[in-house]
């Protein structure tokens, strides 16, 4: 890429912004964080550290980033998500903010808070009703309509969202195991126990982002 299209705002040293993005004055980003082409950052929206921000992506008022997001194209954010740290957001993939929008009425003050938790991957065109929480490495599939929140480690597939497995962190599909039982990662060998229906803890976890 020519040097004359990418650039270093005066106002946020280390962060990398293609000249065609609108940064607005009153953002927080973090260093190291690199936006790309037709995006948006709107006033009092928090980026953290090392974020990736695909073509054409929107981050509304409000919004908060941890360190190490990576967000595809195509991707809306609005005010009242809040992505913590290493969330990955496939392109195409919706957010809301209202339950039951209307043209005709204004709803600017029953934004719903929507939390996607540590290490959590939300797949190309999946949708993310507002109000709900999706749990710490947890995986949505591509194309999932996630309608209530998500427990840690969930494998989410279909319309409505529905568990149909489990994530080991690295990403590694896992069946369920009966409650008690263990379960490793044929990937990359982490392990962990089912100690509920819906619910899985980790037992000895290698990688991070240092590991993987």
């Amino acid at each position: 890429m020519p040097a004359s299209e990418i650039r270093e705002p005066a106002d946020h040293p280390g962060v990398k912004v293609h000249e065609s993005a609108y940064v607005d004055a009153g953002c927080t980003i973090g260093a190291g964080t690199k936006v790309w082409h037709f995006t948006h950052i709107m006033p009092g929206c928090t980026l953290g550290e090392r974020c990736n921000i695909g073509q054409n992506v929107v981050i509304s008022p409000g919004v908060t980033l941890g360190n190490n997001v990576k967000v595809q194209n195509n991707v809306s954010i609005y005010t009242g998500v809040v992505l913590e740290d290493d969330v990955f957001c496939g392109p195409s993939m919706v957010f809301t903010n209202i339950l039951n929008p209307r043209s005709e009425i204004v709803r600017r003050d029953q934004y719903v808070e929507t939390r996607v938790k540590q290490g959590a991957t939300i797949g190309a065109n999946a949708t993310v009703v507002c109000g709900t929480t999706i749990g710490r490495f947890a995986f949505v599939a591509a194309g999932a309509v996630v309608s209530r929140d998500v427990p840690d480690y969930a494998l989410m597939l279909g319309v409505p969202a529905r568990r149909r497995g489990w994530a080991c962190r690295c990403g590694g599909r896992m069946p369920d195991a009966e409650v008690g039982g263990s379960l490793e990662c044929t990937d990359c060998g982490n392990t962990y126990r089912q100690s509920g229906s819906d619910e899985l803890r980790p037992v000895h976890e290698h990688q991070g982002a240092a590991a993987v």
